[in-house]
């Protein structure tokens, strides 16, 4: 593969693109704060399009990127999975909270009375007082006898 040069128009042309990237990002688009997944992928595709065939990429260095990819895969991945486990711990406390008196602030009102029912997923709500409330809005959980 031979190496590939600008001409002077190119350069020109490339400077031009940039400086009206530079322009939308000044204007209040920000850029992406951080890589993914699918931006890794690209990384490592343009890499090995671009790679002198003299010199290849050592088996070890391809090695490690398809770990390190790999990797990011997984946590990922575990992410998703902790987000899923937060929504179904939040919908269990909820649900262990029917029958007892609880404690709520809607707005900066604070409202108590006894949980009626549960709405179930992952943004559970109860039902106090003949109103629903999103369960983030519980303060306070108290024994039905109190």
């Amino acid at each position: 593969m031979e190496a590939i040069f600008l001409s002077p128009q190119e350069k020109a042309q490339t400077a031009l693109e940039v400086d009206r990237l530079n322009k939308i990002i000044q204007k209040g688009k920000l850029p992406q704060q951080s890589l993914g997944k699918d931006d890794f992928l690209k990384i490592l595709i343009t890499q090995l399009s671009y790679q002198d065939p003299t010199a290849p990429m050592e088996d070890k260095e391809f090695v490690a990127q398809m770990a390190q990819f790999s990797s990011l895969e997984q946590m990922t991945s575990m992410a998703s999975d902790f987000s899923k486990m937060a929504a179904l711990l939040s919908g269990t406390e909820a649900t262990g909270a029917l029958g007892k008196g609880v404690e709520l602030l809607d707005g900066e009102q604070q409202i108590s009375g006894v949980v009626q029912a549960v709405t179930r997923g992952a943004a559970p709500e109860v039902l106090v007082n003949g109103s629903y409330y999103p369960w983030e809005q519980v303060t306070k959980i108290m024994d039905s006898e109190n």
